[in-house]
């Protein structure tokens, strides 16, 4: 966030903060960027162009997948900069991209058990000044670099294990989805596209349409947020087709760093930080999505999401939760499909000793994902919010999609961090004076997202979007004014 890394004793806005961010990014990279081999392979008609060996049961393929975003932002942030240093420009332009090359194989041993594996790189960068005051940086990572093996029995139970850094995600992506850090150091802040675990082991046992991961996670985070944290569990679910599902995820958080922020009694004064928080976080994920009136018409789909955390060692209990309803029709014109969302997350309440502020971990922060807002998911993060989201999408061709986004989004808690040391500030109170951290109305903005896609080709997707936040009363009771927050991109993403 421009220039809002100045404290002093009476003002901490939102620099810290930044430690939860960049998990929550990658709002602006295509929908339709993980184009799957097989609809490469059908628009060859039928060859593969990436295929570079295929002979006596070895297969090696190469992969390339890239993207370049320009981005414009107006008034970031509601002008909260000028809180800290008036006159700021907070306006900003800036050019990203990245690029990923790579291998993957699969060799047939006796048996009917399958070797495979993968290694990719990701090469990124930012020119000019991004939202969080950097920029004209860049760096060349590993982003997967695993060993598998499955069998592949058609009768009886299927194992599938895997040891090396690699995409997972358990249930819909509530907690456990991007393990990867962008942005900063990285560049690329927006298009997102580190989002492999720094390792992972895991385990997969499945029979029919039920199975069950055991996994063990490590975040890839940056060099200047680095928090050790390891995560272990365990993720079981019934897939009866791939819009229809339940399951659960099990996990245990046994080393952190990443610390807590607590608000203070009552919510007057600055919050305390809870030193290595999350370490010793024990959660539980149970999410499900399907037409439970008729199964067969995916078009009217229920979804639901719960989850309760724990940590005995700080005394923390949190909840989070989402509920969305959504109908697709597909006999009218443009095919279009319309959805409501609500989702809520507990803040740390002040009138209490216990620390319920909800820990989002590591989710899947695109708008049609976990995102809370448009604008508003760069500020606040899944913890002390709740939104109400509509979503309507129309296809005007099979090649384009006009999707448009509306968010309501409000705290749980009044003087309570939304994230750390969010809204802080000097106020009077019997004619002393006392910082506080939140907001003392609940209401924190308004946003509204279009946004279009088209397939330029199988392998080449655009993505251009327009975007508002309005500030809500909790906002401008800190800013004294109504400054709407607007900015736009344009984005290129190509897979191979």
């Amino acid at each position: 966030m421009p220039h809002l890394c100045a404290q002093g004793a009476t003002t901490i806005l939102f620099c810290a903060s930044l430690v939860f961010v960049p998990a929550a990014l990658g709002q602006d990279r295509s929908s339709q960027d993980e184009a799957s081999q097989e609809q490469i392979t059908q628009s060859q008609g039928g060859k593969d162009p990436l295929l570079l060996i295929d002979q006596n049961g070895f297969m090696l393929r190469g992969h390339l997948q890239a993207g370049v975003n320009g981005v414009v932002e107006h008034n970031l942030f509601w002008d909260l900069a000028d809180l800290v240093a008036p006159g700021v420009d907070t306006d900003a332009q800036w050019l990203e991209g990245y690029i990923e090359p790579g291998l993957s194989f699969t060799l047939d041993l006796d048996n009917s058990v399958v070797l495979y594996g993968k290694v990719s790189a990701i090469a990124s960068g930012t020119l000019g000044i991004d939202a969080f005051d950097t920029g004209n940086t860049g760096a060349i990572t590993l982003e997967e670099g695993y060993l598998a093996l499955r069998t592949t029995n058609q009768n009886g139970p299927t194992i599938d294990l895997s040891l090396g850094p690699r995409d997972f995600v358990a249930g819909s992506g509530m907690l456990l989805a991007n393990g990867g850090s962008n942005g900063f150091e990285r560049g690329a802040l927006k298009l997102g596209p580190h989002k492999a675990w720094g390792m992972a082991a895991l385990g997969t046992i499945g029979l029919d349409d039920v199975k069950g991961t055991a996994f063990y996670l490590e975040p890839n985070e940056q060099r200047d947020n680095e928090t050790g944290t390891k995560i272990v569990g365990v993720d079981l679910r019934y897939d009866k087709t791939t819009q229809t599902f339940v399951g659960g995820t099990l996990g245990h958080v046994p080393e952190s760093t990443s610390p807590y922020p607590k608000a203070a009694p009552g919510g007057i004064g600055a919050p305390e930080l809870i030193p290595d928080g999350r370490k010793g976080l024990s959660f539980i994920n149970l999410y499900g999505r399907g037409n439970p009136f008729n199964p067969e018409n995916e078009s009217f789909f229920l979804s639901g999401d719960i989850a309760y955390e724990w940590n005995p060692r700080i005394d923390m209990s949190a909840w989070g939760g989402r509920a969305q309803i959504g109908y697709t029709f597909a006999d009218a014109p443009w095919t279009p499909s319309l959805s409501y969302t609500f989702q809520t997350f507990s803040g740390d309440d002040p009138t209490t000793s216990r620390f319920e502020r909800f820990d989002p971990l590591y989710y899947e922060g695109s708008p049609d994902a976990w995102a809370t807002g448009s604008k508003s998911s760069l500020v606040f993060n899944n913890s002390n919010v709740n939104a109400h989201q509509l979503a309507l999408s129309v296809k005007p061709t099979q090649v384009d999609t006009i999707t448009l986004r509306y968010a309501h989004i409000r705290a749980n808690e009044l003087g309570s961090p939304i994230q750390f040391g969010q809204g802080a500030r000097t106020i009077e109170v019997s004619g002393q004076p006392y910082q506080i951290a939140g907001v003392t109305n609940a209401h924190l903005s308004d946003d509204f997202f279009i946004e279009y896609n088209r397939v330029l080709s199988p392998n080449a997707f655009l993505t251009a979007g327009f975007s508002v936040s309005i500030p809500g009363e909790g906002i401008r009771e800190i800013t004294q004014k109504d400054t709407i927050w607007s900015g736009g991109f344009v984005n290129v993403v190509v897979n191979f």
